[in-house]
């Protein structure tokens, strides 16, 4: 198993840097191409950001781990909002002026109750997984339509700073997107193998390895962008990132796995996984919307997010410790 752990530690350095690089070469790429800076948020890092976990899960459902795939999935969702958001506002509070954010977290939230009713029979079939993705893809029209309506935004002005900031030339830019997408696979095949292995291992599920350091590994550029973002005062851009990359976990990532393969689910992840999934999404909406009057998430409500993430995640470890 030794080599199983060194594959997945190596697996996941390489799937961060790689992320990182393809989402620079990308989003500057565009820019050298004439893409309006609003939707190179929306459309070319909201999709870099999610593209470990995207890749991942469909290498995953490929070879028959629909397990791995869809913890993968549901456990960054939770990383993203829990541990993600709750570090970042215990650092600096995150305020929401956006929107266009604050008009994609209901969808979000919508976008999540589909996804329980789909999965509501433990099993995602190929039409359910057509389903996620045309929703997504209808989704996506809307809000480029909406955001291209509204240019003049508090996320637009965000996103054009750190483009403005170090736009690279479009030579190094095409270099980095292709080295980034090579490196992207190759780690994530290696990532896979071994969390495999890992869980055989141990003998557990791969759900709770895709659930506990999948999620983790994979999150880790939407953790690093988001505490850049708030750091440089780009709040709309440190919650956008997780926005942007939940609705293509939730939708994308499980509609592309369930489309390679159809997926047997155990009733946890329904009743344990989406339901603390949904939770964690409706207090996003409630703090981040304004429900409260604020749209804000001070301190105290960041700790309290991390809190939650710790004990879900204490409880998914102690599977894990329980085995060994």
């Amino acid at each position: 198993m030794i080599w199983a752990v060194l594959a997945v530690v190596v697996g996941l350095i390489a799937l961060v840097w790689s992320a990182d690089r393809f989402v620079d070469g990308a989003a500057a790429t565009a820019k050298h191409l004439g893409m309006p800076t609003l939707l190179i948020g929306m459309v070319i890092i909201g999709f870099g950001t999610s593209a470990p976990e995207m890749v991942v899960s469909a290498l995953a459902a490929s070879q028959g781990n629909p397990g791995l795939a869809l913890g993968n999935a549901f456990g960054s969702n939770i990383t993203n909002i829990a541990l993600i958001l709750g570090l970042t506002a215990i650092l600096a509070p995150i305020s929401v002026h956006s929107r266009i954010l604050k008009a994609e977290l209901p969808v979000l939230m919508l976008a999540t109750l589909l996804v329980g009713v789909l999965i509501y029979d433990l099993d995602i079939s190929r039409l359910d997984a057509w389903i996620m993705l045309v929703v997504f893809f209808g989704i996506m029209g809307w809000s480029i339509w909406r955001g291209m309506r509204q240019p003049k935004d508090a996320l637009a002005d965000d996103i054009a700073h750190e483009l403005d900031e170090d736009l690279m030339p479009l030579g190094k830019a095409l270099l980095w997107l292709s080295i980034g997408l090579v490196i992207l696979i190759a780690s994530s095949r290696l990532l896979v193998w071994g969390a495999v292995d890992i869980a055989s291992a141990l003998g557990v599920s791969d759900l709770i390895i895709g659930l506990t350091i999948v999620a983790i590994g994979t999150s880790l550029p939407e953790l690093a962008s988001s505490i850049i973002a708030v750091r440089k005062n780009e709040h709309d851009l440190a919650i956008g990132n997780v926005i942007g990359s939940n609705l293509f976990n939730t939708l994308a990532v499980v509609g592309i796995a369930g489309a390679i393969h159809p997926l047997s689910i155990g009733a946890e992840v329904l009743y344990r996984d989406w339901a603390v999934m949904t939770g964690l999404t409706v207090s996003l909406f409630v703090l981040g919307y304004g429900v409260l009057g604020r749209g804000r998430i001070n301190r105290i409500e960041g700790t309290i997010l991390l809190t939650g993430y710790v004990v879900y995640a204490g409880y998914l470890f102690s599977t894990l410790a329980n085995v060994i």
